[in-house]
């Protein structure tokens, strides 16, 4: 990299970081925004705001960061001149010394499954990093584990320290532009209808989650769900060795659920719930490995089932012990703003689920509990229609609160469905549910939609949310 000239399409999180990686290894580097930037600039980093100018195309090699359109005019005139277009998480994994990298994609559960992979490999012994669309850009790890350092002195640290097991969480927004992306673990964990205002179409967005695999070869490990029609097609082009898993099956080969009724005493620890007092197992089997355990998990929903599923096979194929598996879900509580439990006042519980930015995943989210519901949705709409939700919502929620800007639309895909309500902000949404629930209800912030028309993203929604209702009285 060093002496190219980089343009760097897009300033956020992931494009400032990718700014001070490059500058770390000499490149100049010009970070061009349509918007105005927030945040610090690293040293020696060129900026022009309000605008994509010609200036990209005197670069060497352009980074797009997630989320920037593919349309852009600009990048027309950078593909016609053939100048190279990664995303950042291509640049940073070309620089990545690890004993293992993991990549999870999947419409939903990427964030809960790669949070409790990681904590996997850590009870396991292993040195662990947990980095990518989770919140912390691969450029930024790789900078932070490979301090200013001589060719002689990293030449020396590569033959003395063990590398990390990387745990990465990727989108079809990084995936899109990779070249030589290889994890030694992979996953698609579902792909159903998201981000269609990006990718147009189903099947190009399916192919760009298909990436996640196409440099890996007969060495690697693919965890793909076999429930998914998607990944069952994926699959037949799928070079590495896959290991299946299952809520609805059983499989001959793979890593399954079964429900069948076993009368059990309580978890190891006394806390876990499982799946009805841990009446059902989880049944592996795969190459050679045979086990049957009980389920014990304090994650609610069917969805949380195959995120767990999917954690363990991923799990295994890097060398986890049973014992440790086990261990980490007797406590693991999920992540924050994915049917995180805020609290519960005078019967009621308040759950924040603002990382369900898409209908498929508030779909998961109303199924996860059975009602009376009190719903906040709205945001950002991504073009996908919200008729999906309707049986759920005519047979579990009791009112229906819409803020932002895609309200009209969801208004009209869900007529007749519940009564609805538009409220101007969250506060005056979660102060309408207060007054409206009742003991046993529960008041879900499940919005289906992204944040950006009123939030910088779903954690600042998620936190406004809980700010609020923590402030009910």
């Amino acid at each position: 990299m060093k002496g190219l000239q980089v343009g760097i399409i897009g300033a956020g999180r992931s494009g400032i970081a990718a700014a001070k990686f490059l500058r770390r290894l000499g490149a100049s580097v010009l970070l061009s925004d349509r918007h105005r930037i927030h945040g610090a600039i690293p040293t020696g980093v060129k900026v022009e705001f309000g605008k994509h100018s010609n200036r990209l195309l005197d670069s060497d090699l352009i980074i797009r960061s997630p989320g920037v359109p593919s349309h852009l005019p600009i990048l027309s005139k950078i593909r016609r001149k053939d100048i190279p277009i990664w995303s950042e998480l291509e640049l940073a994994s070309r620089y990545v010394q690890a004993s293992k990298m993991v990549a999870i994609t999947g419409t939903n559960g990427k964030t809960t499954t790669t949070t409790l992979v990681g904590e996997f490999f850590k009870a396991s012994g292993q040195q662990t990093v947990v980095a990518g669309n989770i919140g912390t850009p691969l450029s930024e790890t790789v900078l932070r584990l490979t301090p200013s350092l001589s060719r002689r002195e990293r030449a020396r640290q590569r033959r003395v320290r063990h590398h990390p097991t990387i745990v990465l969480e990727v989108s079809s927004y990084q995936l899109e532009d990779i070249r030589t992306f290889h994890p030694t673990i992979s996953a698609i964990l579902n792909v159903t209808p998201d981000h269609l205002e990006h990718h147009g179409t189903m099947r190009a967005y399916a192919e760009a989650k298909a990436r996640i695999f196409e440099n890996q070869t007969a060495k690697d490990v693919c965890v793909l769900n076999a429930d998914d029609a998607w990944c069952r097609r994926l699959a037949t082009r799928c070079p590495a060795r896959v290991f299946w898993f299952s809520r609805k099956r059983k499989l001959r080969q793979g890593i399954y659920y079964d429900a069948s009724p076993v009368l059990r005493s309580p978890s190891p620890d006394g806390r876990g719930t499982g799946a009805a007092q841990g009446e059902a197992d989880v049944v592996i089997n795969w190459h050679g490995h045979h086990a049957r355990w009980p389920l014990w998990s304090n994650l609610p929903g069917p969805h949380n089932t195959e995120n767990i599923l999917a954690s363990v096979a991923i799990a295994m194929a890097g060398g986890v012990p049973l014992g440790a598996i086990r261990r980490v879900l007797a406590g693991f509580r999920g992540v924050e703003h994915r049917l995180e439990l805020v609290r519960t006042l005078r019967g009621v519980r308040y759950i924040n689920d603002s990382k369900a930015t898409n209908v498929d995943s508030t779909r998961v989210a109303l199924a996860s509990f059975p009602g009376p519901l009190i719903v906040i949705m709205g945001g950002e709409g991504k073009g996908s229609p919200y008729g999906p939700l309707k049986s759920l919502i005519k047979s579990r929620v009791k009112r229906l609160l819409l803020i932002g800007e895609d309200t009209p639309r969801i208004e009209r895909d869900l007529k007749g469905t519940a009564p609805t309500e538009r409220q101007r902000t969250m506060a005056k949404a979660v102060s309408r549910a207060s007054d409206l629930a009742r003991p046993r209800d529960v008041v879900l912030l499940s919005p289906a939609c992204a944040s950006f028309d009123q939030y910088h993203n779903y954690e600042e929604r998620g936190r406004d949310f809980k700010s609020f209702v923590r402030k009910l009285k």
